[in-house]
Order: C-alpha cells, then sequence, then structure tokens
C-alpha cells in the first residue's frame, strides 16, 4: 500500500516522476516497514504474557528462553520475507537494483540485524505495556515521527536547518542512506558504520533490560 501511495500519489509532487521518487522512496519505505514489524513481536509476546500462554509453557520441558527466541526468529523471518515481497513490487514497478548482488545481500543483511537489535526494545516493550492496543499506540506514537523526519522519504537539505540537525543523528536516516546505497551503489561506508554502531547501542541498551524484564514476567 505505502510503495503503491508514495510512488503515484507522491511521485510526481516529490521528484518529478514516479519512477524517480520510487527509486529514492523505496529503500525508506521498506525500513520503515521493517521498524514497525518490530511492534509486532512487542504485541504478540504481551498478548502470549496476558493470554497465560507463557503459564502453559512453563509446564514443557523446553528452554526457559525458547519461546522467546522462537518468537524472534519467526519474526525475522517475516521481515526477511516482507523486504523481498516490497523489493519484488518495486521491480514490478521500475525500481532497478543497480548495485549488483553484492549490495543486494549486503543490505538485506544490514536491514536484518538492525531488525534484530531493535526487537530487543520491543521485547521490553510487550513485557511491560499493560496490553496489546498500548503497544501500538507506542509504535505509533514513536516510530512515526522518527521514520518521516529522516531521510527515508525527503532529502535531509529540504528541511528546515533545526529539523536537518536531529534528520542528521536519527537513525532511520543512516540505515536508510545505507540501504538505499547498497541497492544503488555508491558512498556508503558512513551510513553502514553507524547504522552498525546504532544497533549495537540498541542491542547493548535493550537486551539486559529487555531479559531482565522477561525472566521476572515468565
Amino acid at each position: 500500500m505505502f510503495v503503491f501511495l508514495f510512488t503515484y500519489v507522491l511521485g510526481g509532487q516529490m521528484a518529478g516522476s514516479p519512477e524517480a521518487y520510487l527509486k529514492y522512496a523505496l529503500p525508506g519505505i521498506i525500513v520503515q516497514n521493517t521498524l514497525f514489524m518490530t511492534m509486532y513481536t512487542a504485541m504478540a509476546l504481551n498478548t502470549d504474557l496476558t493470554k497465560g500462554v507463557f503459564d502453559r509453557l512453563r509446564s514443557l520441558p523446553i528452554a526457559r528462553s525458547a519461546p522467546l527466541i522462537g518468537r524472534i526468529t519467526a519474526d525475522l523471518a517475516k521481515h526477511l520475507w516482507a523486504l523481498l515481497l516490497m523489493i519484488g513490487l518495486g521491480l514490478l514497478l521500475g525500481f532497478r537494483v543497480t548495485g549488483g548482488v553484492g549490495g543486494f545481500l549486503l543490505g538485506t543483511l544490514l536491514v536484518i540485524v538492525f531488525a534484530a537489535a531493535v526487537s530487543w526494545s520491543a521485547v521490553l516493550i510487550g513485557m511491560l505495556a499493560g496490553d496489546a492496543e498500548k503497544v501500538q499506540a507506542f509504535a505509533f506514537t514513536i516510530i512515526f515521527p522518527i521514520t518521516f523526519t529522516s531521510s527515508a522519504f525527503v532529502m535531509v537539505d529540504t528541511m528546515p536547518g533545526w529539523l536537518q540537525a536531529w534528520s542528521d543523528v536519527n537513525p532511520v536516516t543512516h540505515l536508510s542512506d545505507a540501504f538505499r546505497g547498497l541497492l544503488l551503489g555508491g558512498p556508503v561506508a558512513g551510513p553502514v558504520l553507524w547504522s552498525l554502531v546504532w544497533a549495537a547501542g540498541i542491542a547493548v541498551v535493550f537486551y539486559p533490560l529487555a531479559m531482565r524484564a522477561y525472566r521476572a514476567k515468565t
């Protein structure tokens, strides 16, 4: 839906033609979609917790962490499937991966690694939220502003100066620029490095907090 709307409704206004805007926006749309999908991890865990699923799992001869690792692994597979589906749709609409197979594979791996890091923040939210509706509210309150104040959909230099300052350090900007550069070809060392730094930082902060909350709840 976002690919069609952004390409054919906004493309002419934003870049002069739908095809030109698709080339810029598709990587950003995929990044946004990936971040929103991490909240499904939070919603699923919260639902399992409030519906008593974890109570049933305690009686099974499995590792205590198995339900959590299984959920994250399954959701990462969904991330990969959604990414490939959107790339496929983009190809049908005229998008071309000019960065080669290597660029595509590295870009895909980078997005999945970033999603894995953000998933730990989703685990924490899922454990702490009172219900799934609160998880969804958090997603719209935080992820929407972060993605729309980045370079995912528009060039940073078109923003007001004060907003450019934020966008330049926004992790979504770094990930979008890195993924776009890897798909299309171009200088990507800086964006890729900063994306990995952000991913590592998010994981270092949220992994212990998420595991502590998980052990306390289960």
